[in-house]
């Protein structure tokens, strides 16, 4: 037991013996040592991770001296033990809430939000998410682009369907280690079109963070929809200690309209710790090996929405980086393997990795942050 302490459930992220699905361990003598026979019990008949976990107990048992053969047979809980695990994981709350909005959370949320789609907002926050993972960081990715959901496809499980126990949802793992849910992946069908309005947006988003069991996170990143519409303001009222990241391109107009989005932010009382400049410029490499800057889509967007919301809001919004054009970026996305994965040492995952280390390395800000005070007189 003590050695499969050390398993987790790779969708829970918690010890298996604490979770109950140990079911039983059978202990025999056999040639030259011991024969272990483990019987777990899996939280729903056909979980998909059903090979990691007994790949894991297989070589956690196969660790301990004396072992000479390692058995595991699966089964499935019953009612009554996902009921236990249920509240087990809710933590004795029958309440659902928010948890990243409950005093004393300290996770970091960081919402990334653009003026206008097509400025690589998407590819910014899945490679800002796989950055920060690489780090040593437990993180986990909401998709809250509802339209526009993407993130699936850039991190290779489009296809993919969270598990769900009782009415508590386990976000999709990740190769990179970033849990992630999506509106995509509570649909009947991948093809099925989102056409919802004000309040189911808003029930969406809520129940991709109070109905997600998300343990205990490091860094949750939000990419949303682009504009200043309804889930933006919902994203406000749920979670109104989320910091800003706003993204940008270069060319004037997109500058213009990003400025939009950090305002709106402002109003919903939240903070913008900062501006990325995506498709910056592309780097050309000349017959003599030398190399020049292009800057096709123009110059100074990412200083002037800067500029612009650090004097409307009083405070420093800085320039977080400046990210090329990059062919393996837009590849990366495509294949499920983004480029801070798949090309590490390239200048456009360098500096998402600067910037992912500047976002890293922020205190957790006070905007919205509930003390937990209630006044017990009045004088």
């Amino acid at each position: 037991m003590t050695a499969l302490a050390k398993v987790n459930d790779p969708e829970i992220k918690r010890p298996i013996t604490e979770l109950g699905m140990v079911d039983a361990v059978d202990i025999s003598a056999g040639d030259g040592g011991a024969e272990v026979l483990v019987k777990a019990l899996l939280t729903v008949a056909g979980c998909p991770l059903k090979d990691t976990i007994t790949r894991d107990v297989t070589a956690a048992v196969s660790a301990i001296p004396g072992v000479v053969r390692v058995g595991v047979e699966l089964g499935v809980m019953s009612a009554e033990q996902r009921q236990g695990l249920h509240e087990t994981l809710r933590g004795g709350q029958a309440q659902r809430e928010i948890p990243f909005a409950q005093p004393g959370n300290l996770t970091k949320v960081f919402a990334i939000a653009s003026g206008k789609g097509g400025v690589g907002k998407s590819s910014v926050t899945v490679n800002l998410a796989l950055a920060l993972a690489r780090q040593g960081r437990k993180v986990g990715l909401v998709d809250a682009d509802v339209y526009g959901h993407s993130v699936p496809a850039m991190l290779g499980v489009a296809d993919a369907r969270p598990t769900q126990v009782e009415d508590l949802i386990m976000p999709v793992p990740t190769a990179s280690g970033v849990s992630v849910i999506s509106i995509g992946m509570l649909k009947p069908r991948r093809d099925q079109v989102v056409a919802w309005r004000g309040p189911m947006l808003d029930r969406a988003l809520v129940q991709m963070l109070s109905d997600v069991y998300w343990g205990a996170l490091d860094v949750l990143l939000l990419d949303l929809p682009p504009g200043t519409g309804d889930i933006a303001i919902s994203m406000g009222q749920h979670l109104p200690g989320a910091e800003v990241v706003v993204v940008t391109t270069p060319q004037e107009a997109a500058a213009e309209v990003a400025e939009r989005a950090g305002t709106m932010a402002s109003m919903m009382h939240q903070r913008v710790v900062g501006v990325v400049e995506n498709m910056s410029y592309y780097l050309h490499t000349n017959p003599d090996g030398s190399q020049e800057k292009l800057e096709i889509f123009g110059s100074g967007g990412g200083e002037r929405v800067a500029a612009t919301l650090s004097q409307r809001f009083g405070y420093d919004v800085p320039v977080l980086g400046r990210i090329p054009i990059d062919v393996a970026l837009r590849e990366g996305g495509d294949a499920g393997r983004p480029i801070v994965e798949a090309a590490p040492d390239s200048p456009a995952a360098r500096e998402l990795a600067g910037i992912a280390e500047r976002l890293g390395g922020r205190g957790r800000g006070l905007a919205g942050l509930q003390l937990g005070l209630t006044p017990t007189s009045k004088f």
